[in-house]
C-alpha cells in the first residue's frame, strides 16, 4: 500500500531515525539482545521506536522466506502493512559467508537516493535504526504487483521490463556522477569486497586455477573503482514491478563502484534464466540487448566502448560464479551447471569485444 510522505529526522542520542513522530525511549540496545529475541519482538521494538506502533494496535508478523542476507517480515499494524528488514552477520548459505551488518544503513541510503532521482520507482521509507541494523518501509503489493524473478521463471519475461530496469539503473548511475552528489554514505568498498567480490570472484578462482589470474585481476579492478553509485545486487529476485514500473530493492551491497558490476549482474540472470527455461532461450538472451540499449543513453562519465568491453570481460565470470562461487543458483541441476561452465570458460579465456559478439557466441553454443 502507498503511505504518505514523511520527513526523516534524527533522534538525538538514540541512533534512530524516525518519520513524522517522536520515538519511544530506548531502554536497552536492540542489537545486544537480537540473538535472544524473536523476529516478532524485534519488529515490535523497531516499529515502536519509529513511532509506528500505536498503543493497543493489533499486530501480525509474517516472516518472509528465501532471503539469505537478512531477516525480513511483513508486519501488519491494524490496517497498515509494512516491510521490516534486519541485516544478518552470517548469510544463510552452505559456505561460511560473513558480512558487516552496517550494510543495512547503506541500503537505506541507496533507497533514499532513488526516491530523489526516480520517485516514480521508489518505495516509501518509514525509518532506520542504527542500533537494530534494521529499517521499515512500505510493503509493495496489489493486483498489478509481481516479482520479476517469478515472471522470468514462468516464461513471462518481457523486453519492456528489461528496458525499464536499464533506464532506471542508467538514471541512478548518471545522477551519482554529478559534482554535488554526496558519496559519503557509499564509501563501502571493503563491505562490497566481503559481500560480492570475495564470494563471487575470489572463491570461484579457487575452483579454476587456470582462470585465477583473470578473476583476481577483475576483482582488484572492481575493488578500486568509485565511478558511480552501484546497487550491487541487481537480480530479478530483488526487482518488483507495480503498474508497469520497476522497483529495485535489497541494496545491501550499495557502494561507489564500477557500473559494469550492476550491468553484468543483471544480464547474468537473463542468461541463467535462458539456460534454465529452454523454451525462452532466444527471447531471454535478447533481454540483455534490450536492457543495454535502454541504459546506454545515460552514460556520460566514460567512453561507452570501454565500459562495454569491461562488461564483456566480467559477465562470463559472473556466470561461472553462480555455479562455482559461494552462492550457486538454486534452480540449476547438474546439467545446467555443466552447460554454464561450458559457456562461461571460453568467454573468460577469449573475451568478446562487445555485447553483440558475446550474445552471438552464447546463441551459437546454446
Amino acid at each position: 500500500m502507498t503511505h504518505p510522505d514523511y520527513n526523516l529526522a534524527s533522534s538525538a542520542g538514540l541512533g534512530v531515525e524516525f518519520c513524522g513522530q517522536t520515538p519511544y525511549p530506548l531502554s536497552q540496545s536492540i542489537l545486544e539482545f537480537a540473538v535472544q529475541t524473536t523476529l516478532e519482538t524485534r519488529c515490535h521494538d523497531l516499529l515502536t521506536h519509529l513511532g509506528r506502533l500505536p498503543s493497543g494496535a493489533v499486530v501480525t508478523v509474517t516472516p518472509l522466506s528465501g532471503g539469505v542476507a537478512s531477516d525480513i517480515a511483513i508486519v501488519q499494524v491494524n490496517d497498515d502493512k509494512y516491510c521490516v528488514k534486519f541485516a544478518l552477520p552470517k548469510l544463510r548459505v552452505k559456505a561460511d559467508w560473513f558480512a558487516p551488518v552496517e550494510r543495512n544503513l547503506a541500503e537505506y541510503r541507496w533507497l533514499e537516493c532513488v526516491a530523489a532521482i526516480a520517485p516514480q520507482s521508489s518505495v516509501t521509507l518509514l525509518g532506520h535504526s542504527g542500533e537494530a541494523h534494521g529499517f521499515a518501509m512500505e510493503f509493495l503489493d496489489g493486483a498489478n504487483t509481481y516479482l520479476f524473478k517469478t515472471a522470468l521463471l514462468n516464461g513471462e519475461g518481457k523486453a519492456e521490463e528489461a528496458a525499464a530496469i536499464g533506464t532506471l539503473l542508467g538514471q541512478i548511475h548518471a545522477a551519482s556522477t554529478a559534482p554535488d552528489f554526496d558519496t559519503s554514505p557509499f564509501r563501502n568498498h571493503d563491505d562490497f569486497y566481503a559481500i560480492r567480490i570475495e564470494p563471487y570472484l575470489i572463491h570461484t578462482s579457487h575452483a579454476h586455477e587456470d582462470l585465477r589470474s583473470r578473476l583476481l585481476a577483475m576483482a582488484d579492478e572492481l575493488h578500486q573503482s568509485s565511478a558511480v553509485l552501484i546497487h550491487g545486487d541487481v537480480s530479478p529476485k530483488n526487482i518488483m514491478f507495480r503498474d508497469g514500473r520497476p522497483y529495485i530493492l535489497d541494496a545491501e551491497c550499495a557502494t561507489m563502484g564500477d557500473p559494469s558490476f550492476d550491468l553484468g549482474f543483471c544480464m547474468n540472470h537473463f542468461i541463467l534464466k535462458a539456460v534454465h527455461v529452454a523454451s525462452c532461450r532466444s527471447r531471454y538472451l535478447s533481454l540483455c540487448r534490450d536492457f543495454w540499449q535502454a541504459y546506454t543513453p545515460h552514460v556520460t562519465w566514460e567512453d561507452l566502448d570501454v565500459l562495454e568491453q569491461r562488461l564483456c570481460r566480467l559477465l562470463p565470470m559472473l556466470m561461472l560464479a553462480r555455479v562455482d562461487g559461494k552462492s550457486p543458483v538454486e534452480y540449476f541441476n547438474t546439467e545446467d551447471q555443466a552447460l554454464v561452465r561450458g559457456l562461461a570458460i571460453p568467454l573468460i579465456e577469449t573475451p568478446p569485444s562487445n555485447l553483440d559478439e558475446l550474445l552471438f557466441r552464447l546463441t551459437s553454443t546454446l
